[in-house]
């Protein structure tokens, strides 16, 4: 009896050692470099400078998160797409990549608190008759796939019965096919609308309405099992919004208006 505790106990010990040894916060500090997944044709979320170089609010709340852990930030250039899949590869270590905090995504991977809150507006070509978002209605509209843009634009498209919804690769394909004339209109993130309209990169879009979705809570996210990294992604967003900083870089690359409230009424986060 005595020995069969006794090899009970050393089972279950080891097993702890095994779970300590597997840490992925642990690994990350050790390995002194954090891989963060970002989209770099997300603007002003990622994007890249006139020298090449990763930049915007993604960017920085990646290299504040290395800089909190001690380490090196590493940005891994990700199509929407390819975010979660990247991970479970092992490609990245953690997203900051403007990913919704969806149900169906938390049944793969660990997702924190909300970093940011996107509202969506809706872009039209020029020359194209809309002049709210019910002129989607009939029309030829798009989005980057498996976004929850995309996810809200087919829907609409088929609760109409006419029209028609086409998914393209990236944000980058998106914008470029509504200037070139492929689509009518759009729906992204205000934010993305404003700076692609004013970037003169896409000529021939508008701005035209906000879409009638709920705000889109947005999360970093790693492998789901990962609790310890996990628990320490939600104390660093807390720690960027009561230290002032998620303002600051709210500041930085959007610079109007006032970010969102992360918060949502009447639920305990």
């Amino acid at each position: 009896m005595k020995t069969s505790i006794f090899g009970a106990a050393l089972v279950a010990a080891t097993a702890i050692a095994g779970a300590a040894h597997a840490d992925k916060l642990d690994d990350i500090i050790a390995s002194g470099t954090l891989r963060c997944a970002v989209v770099l044709d997300f603007p002003p979320m990622g994007m890249r400078d006139e020298q090449n170089n990763p930049i915007g609010f993604d960017v920085d709340y990646c290299n504040d998160l290395a800089k909190a852990l001690g380490v090196t930030a590493e940005i891994v250039e990700t199509p929407f797409p390819e975010r979660i899949p990247a991970l479970m590869a092992g490609r990245v270590d953690v997203g900051v990549a403007s990913t919704s905090d969806t149900l169906e995504r938390a049944k793969t991977v660990g997702m924190s608190i909300p970093y940011y809150a996107f509202e969506n507006a809706v872009v039209a070509r020029e020359g194209v008759e809309m002049t709210n978002w019910e002129g989607m209605k009939g029309k030829t509209v798009g989005a980057t796939a498996g976004t929850y843009e995309a996810i809200w634009l087919e829907g609409k498209v088929k609760e109409w019965g006419e029209g028609e919804f086409r998914p393209y690769q990236t944000q980058a394909d998106v914008f470029l096919a509504l200037s070139q004339g492929q689509l009518d209109a759009t729906v992204s993130t205000v934010e993305v609308a404003n700076a692609n309209v004013k970037s003169g990169n896409f000529p021939g879009i508008r701005v035209v309405d906000k879409a009638p979705m709920v705000p889109d809570y947005v999360a970093l996210f790693t492998l789901r099992e990962e609790y310890g990294l996990i628990n320490y992604l939600n104390l660093f967003v807390n720690q960027q919004v009561r230290t002032g900083r998620y303002n600051e870089l709210y500041k930085k690359w959007v610079g109007e208006g006032e970010p969102a409230d992360l918060t949502v009424g009447r639920v305990y986060r």
